[in-house]
């Protein structure tokens, strides 16, 4: 499935959405099969529910995550 990306980054958070239709203001993440889109979601967060966000990505075209810097 093709990914386009953002991703905005703060000192206490990480935004990133994720969508399958091409955004002016996105970069294109790539052409990532199941395997390889959960071991990018695991590069972004290591206890992420993969199988989840995989269906949800799938379903609805698009995943938005909010990952908070915990230190």
């Amino acid at each position: 499935m093709k990914i386009w990306i953002s991703d905005t980054q703060t000192s206490t958070h990480r935004l990133i959405k994720l969508h399958c239709e091409d955004h002016s203001d996105y970069k294109y993440l790539g052409d990532l099969d199941s395997n390889e889109l959960g071991d990018f979601l695991l590069s972004l967060k290591d206890d992420i529910d993969i199988e989840k966000n995989i269906k949800l990505i799938k379903y609805y075209g698009y995943l938005h995550l909010f990952i908070i810097h915990r230190k």
